[in-house]
């Protein structure tokens, strides 16, 4: 008997691999994959099954198991998030050029800065762009194989998670950001201005992107 079939033989019952990924998926502060359940489940464990066990378990629960771009949490049931409102509201001060520099990331990923400025018409600052990356809203993405290898810029899971969302597919549409006062019409591409409009603060929340 191969090392793998003897593994299999020994694996938990399917209801103990469903504890086990129950127990993981509470005790972890960030969301988990399923290569990162199954490094700690014992060999021959299927997470995949037992996660499905385990969220059918908690549908109509106070929390649910989610999926959060590629990876899975438990989270408060969303009708139930008013409950939280006081523990979950998280206050923090975005300017436009960030809020637009943010949505241009999230609908148009991978996008390079260039291509970010020519969508907003006007130029984006180093600030902007650190401020996101120091929030871990966005990350490097892989580098453009043209002229120069301008890096991309995506949005992360933990800017998912923050907004309740699975993946950017998820994210309203354009018209809904601009009903909301979120877009505003900027000058047409080609139009750069030398200085980003960073004085025009606003309050960014966990509203950002709904309607």
């Amino acid at each position: 008997m191969s090392e793998r079939e003897q593994s299999l033989f020994d694996a938990p019952p399917i209801a103990e691999q469903e504890r086990m990924v129950e127990a993981i998926l509470f005790a972890s502060t960030e969301p988990m994959t399923l290569a990162e359940l199954e490094r700690r489940m014992p060999h021959g464990c299927d997470p995949a099954e037992a996660l499905a066990y385990l969220r059918r378990r908690y549908e109509g629960r106070g929390v649910r198991v989610v999926r959060v771009g590629e990876a899975w949490a438990f989270r408060t049931a969303p009708d139930l998030g008013y409950l939280m409102q006081k523990e979950v509201i998280e206050n923090r001060k975005l300017s436009r050029a960030a809020i637009e520099t943010l949505a241009i990331i999230a609908y148009h990923q991978p996008v390079t800065r260039a291509e970010i400025e020519e969508i907003r018409g006007v130029a984006v600052s180093r600030g902007t762009v650190d401020q996101l990356l120091e929030m871990e809203w966005i990350r490097f993405g892989r580098r453009r194989m043209t002229p120069g290898r301008p890096v991309t810029f995506v949005v992360t899971e933990g800017f998912l998670d923050h907004f309740g969302l699975e993946s950017a597919r998820d994210l309203p549409g354009l018209k809904d950001l601009r009903a909301a006062g979120l877009l505003d019409n900027r000058p047409a591409p080609g139009s750069l201005v030398t200085k980003d409009d960073e004085d025009e603060d606003t309050t960014g929340q966990s509203e950002l992107f709904e309607e």
